[in-house]
């Protein structure tokens, strides 16, 4: 009896045995499993990382590498120049081309990448809005470089000096000599501008216009009192042998200088400084300059 009952244990424990055998050939089949899951996981990884890096190619391969505005431009195969009709910068001739010191060396700068320079007025006032949403690739348009232009743009190296000047009737010029005699007029100033800049520090009264050559037209016409423009535009617009021969310029209100404006960070910003050192060292730059006669205003690069 005692035999049949140690017979019979062993018999348990050995089919318990056996059980617990098989359970844990159960669980290490489990491992296996979880390492195929790895195995899909790495190679989900793997395909997303491959498509990851098909993406970042084709973006290279189009140009919209965020790394490189240069080969954004180069891409698409255009530089997109933001301007207001602003001469002897940017202005139309008769033909409707835009030409200028600006225009000229613009389109000069664009042959130099291998593109070509296609020019679109813009608002100034949103010129920044307008250059961070890609419509424009730069700000070239006798822009001074004022704090804010600085803070929100990567500026070429300054190429020309430049003021801020008075414009009013030829007949009353002698009225206006100084900043006190200023008082009680009204002003037409280009919106964003230097001009608007000056006349509101000085706490004066004014009207926002669309373009320089507005506050001309308002001053002109007698719908204001007065205007603020840069003087390489005064030079070339105003007075005897001009378009505003009834005008004439008078005190200026500041000295600053002219730059061309790209995005953050952009790499079009050396290569601009690149060229100008190249064409004032070939002397390009200065043979613009005197077919627009701003050379006296040009900065040695």
């Amino acid at each position: 009896m005692k035999k049949m009952l140690t017979l019979m244990i062993a018999l348990a424990m050995t089919v318990t045995l056996a059980a617990c055998g098989s359970g844990e050939r159960e669980a290490s089949g489990d491992a296996p499993a979880a390492s195929d899951a790895s195995s899909d996981d790495a190679s989900d990884a793997s395909a997303n990382g491959t498509s990851e890096d098909a993406s970042d190619a084709a973006s290279s391969a189009d140009g919209s590498s965020a790394d490189s505005d240069l080969e954004y431009v180069k891409s698409k195969g255009t530089l997109v120049v933001g301007i207001t009709d602003f001469e002897p910068m940017d202005y139309k001739e008769e033909s409707g081309e835009w030409i200028g010191f600006d225009a000229d060396m613009a389109k000069a700068f664009a042959k130099s990448i291998g593109v070509e320079a296609e020019f679109v007025e813009i608002d100034w006032d949103n010129k920044i809005l307008e250059l961070d949403g890609k419509t424009i690739d730069c700000v070239w348009n006798g822009m001074t470089l004022t704090d804010e232009v600085k803070s929100s743009m990567s500026c070429s190296n300054a190429y020309c000096n430049n003021a801020q000047i008075v414009i009013v009737p030829a007949d009353k010029a002698d009225q206006y000599q100084d900043t006190d005699s200023l008082s009680g007029l009204t002003f037409a100033v280009e919106a964003g501008s230097a001009g608007e800049e000056q006349v509101s520090a000085l706490n004066l009264e004014y009207t926002s216009v669309k373009a320089q050559a507005d506050a001309l037209m308002e001053v002109a016409a007698g719908t204001s009192d007065a205007a603020v423009i840069d003087s390489l535009m005064a030079a070339a617009m105003v007075g005897e042998g001009t378009s505003y021969d009834s005008l004439a310029y008078t005190i200026g209100l500041n000295s600053e200088e002219y730059g061309v404006g790209f995005r953050k960070g952009s790499d079009l910003t050396q290569a601009l400084n690149d060229f100008f050192a190249a064409s004032y060292a070939d002397g390009s730059m200065q043979q613009t300059a005197e077919t627009y006669k701003v050379q006296a205003a040009l900065i040695e690069q």
